[in-house]
């Protein structure tokens, strides 16, 4: 069965020249975890996350060049799957140009392409949830069978899997993480010598390609020859018995729940003794490469440290901006000084209403699936795996001038469908001091967490928190729900309210993400302005006014029997509507 193309193997003469591995500087995590995933690709691929420009395909393309040659001497591959490619691609379909002549023959996909090499998915985080589950099964087994349109076929796909993602963008599913053998976080040094380090690197191979691979040569020779040496090796490399317990602990003490971790971490520890020649595993290999390991797969809900306890103050909070006809944030936080009062961590608590967010969830969505709608058009497709009848036959009609006519691969038309987003959400959280006093906070943190349990992998959410003398964005936009659900419980709360501030905020997160919507947890009882001797009710009133047009909720948190109304006056500014955090017939403590 032939081959489809593939992307030039790194090192080959058609790639135009190849950065070499071992010149990729000030990344000793990257090489050392590509290394591991060359002598054992059954660790199940390496993710590396970080900022653009940090050398992430670079390095991966680099690999390639290092893997054994096939059969036959061919370089090993290196194919790089697209963003938009379909599941028939990857693993392969029905040859529908065979199917044409009456032959039942499966097309290749790109997993037998890369089969030997490396396959390298970038923005693996954006790639389909279905897809990502079926790479890494390969890569973890290396086999993968297509079982679809008549056919049964097992194939072999033993591969290096590779992926890289920008966390701004979004982040994997903590069970997909988990399925990615080892991660890498890498970013650009900040150090000026060794940024001026890499760009003297990089200018050298663009002026001199082939020079710049000739002074590397020797040490790409080395690494290579120590990655033959090891997947030799491996095999025979011993772990002792005692050191299985030192796994179990390295696993619980990060909060790890999967075994798969365990077992991953011991064949890490293999690979690199067997990269240091060694037949057997010594405990700081078990170290050494446990950030590699674990570190994706900590559970980020594991409680923070505890703050140090603040100094004792020396002068009395300030009487200006106190707000009438209500408890203040320093009469309930004893002791603060400056607006600051002391911070506690309290947990969230059920019993708040859910949420009527007016951000529309797209129906039959579910979580995992892929956030596409209807057909809206088809277009010319020669390589199509689904066709659109009608507009494949009216092409070959046209094409025939009214005669007889036979369907050709030329005349294929796909179905394009309509992109779908989903829910876009900011919380904007009161954390100030009376708000926790009173046992507000925990049911606003409860309020939150029941959106994350609803939320689907390209549901996005933000965090921002106000309280002391500012407000602050506590969680960036993402779509990791376990990472926002660690942020939203170690919020801390204490000290004044600086509601403006956090309505000014928010103004400019939003800007980044249209159509999103801001949910407002507040009382409406400000208390710290804009400015020294600000009008804090006043400027938190212009700033909401200044967020009208955007779809807004407003979650009244105000308690006890003397109430202002003032979320209310809030959500009028805004345009939003305006719910109760607790049902009427709940107390607050």
């Amino acid at each position: 069965m032939s081959r489809p193309p593939v992307v030039p193997p790194a090192g080959s003469a058609s790639s135009g020249g190849q950065y070499p591995l071992s010149a990729v500087a000030h990344q000793p995590e990257l090489t050392l975890a590509l290394a591991l995933l060359a002598v054992a690709p059954a660790l199940g691929g390496v993710l590396i996350r970080g900022d653009r420009g940090a050398a992430k395909s670079t390095a991966a393309r680099g690999l390639a060049a290092l893997l054994p040659p096939l059969a036959g001497g061919q370089a090993a591959p290196f194919v790089n799957l697209p963003l938009g490619a379909s599941e028939e691609r990857v693993v392969g379909s029905l040859d529908l140009d065979a199917a044409l002549r009456g032959e039942a023959r499966l097309k290749a996909g790109l997993m037998v392409a890369a089969h030997g090499g490396v396959l390298y998915i970038d923005e693996v985080n954006l790639l389909p949830d279905h897809l990502v589950d079926v790479l890494l099964d390969a890569a973890a087994m290396g086999v993968h069978r297509v079982q679809r349109d008549g056919l049964n076929v097992e194939q072999a796909a033993r591969f290096a899997l590779v992926g890289s993602m920008n966390p701004e963008e979004g982040g994997l599913r903590p069970q997909f993480l988990d399925r990615f053998g080892l991660c890498v976080d890498v970013q650009a040094p900040r150090d000026p010598a060794a940024r001026a380090e890499i760009m003297r690197r990089r200018m050298e191979f663009e002026s001199d390609p082939a020079g710049f691979q000739a002074r590397w040569q020797p040490q790409e020779q080395a690494l290579q020859g120590r990655i033959s040496r090891a997947r030799d090796r491996l095999g025979a490399v011993a772990l002792p018995d005692p050191l299985l317990t030192v796994i179990a602990q390295l696993s619980g003490e990060a909060g790890v729940r999967s075994l798969r971790a365990d077992l991953v971490l011991l064949r890490a520890a293999q690979a690199l003794a067997a990269l240091e020649e060694r037949t057997t595993v010594e405990e700081p290999d078990l170290h050494r490469v446990a950030p590699l390991v674990l570190n994706h797969r900590r559970d980020p809900r594991l409680p923070p440290p505890p703050s140090p306890p603040p100094p004792e103050p020396t002068t009395p909070p300030p009487a200006a901006g106190q707000e009438d006809g209500g408890p203040s944030d320093e009469a309930s936080s004893p002791g603060s000084s400056n607006g600051k009062g002391p911070e506690h961590v309290l947990p969230p608590t059920p019993g708040a209403r859910p949420l009527l967010l007016g951000t529309a969830r797209v129906s039959g969505r579910h979580a995992g699936e892929e956030a596409r709608g209807r057909v809206v058009r088809s277009a010319p497709d020669p390589q199509a795996t689904v066709l659109a009848m009608p507009d494949t036959l009216r092409a070959a009609v046209l094409r025939g001038g009214g005669q007889p006519f036979d369907l050709r691969q030329e005349d294929f038309h796909a179905p394009v469908l309509e992109e779908r987003r989903g829910r876009r959400v900011l919380f904007v959280a009161d954390a100030s001091g009376s708000m926790g006093v009173q046992g507000r906070v925990g049911a606003v943190k409860g309020a939150m967490l029941a959106v994350l349990e609803e939320q689907t992998r390209r549901d996005r959410v933000a965090l921002i928190t106000f309280r002391a003398t500012g407000a602050t964005l506590a969680l960036d936009w993402t779509t990791d729900a376990a990472r926002a659900e660690a942020a939203i419980a170690a919020a801390p709360t204490g000290g004044r309210t600086p509601l403006a501030h956090a309505l000014v905020l928010a103004r400019e997160v939003l800007q980044a993400q249209p159509g999103a919507e801001l949910v407002l947890f507040t009382d409406g009882r400000a208390n710290v302005g804009l400015s020294p001797g600000g009008e804090a009710w006043a400027e938190a009133l212009a700033a909401a006014g200044q967020l009208r047009g955007h779809s807004a909720l407003v979650v009244d948190t105000e308690a006890g029997h003397l109430r202002l109304g003032r979320a209310r006056a809030l959500a009028e500014a805004l345009g939003a509507s305006c719910q109760p955090l607790l049902p009427a017939d709940v107390g607050v403590l």
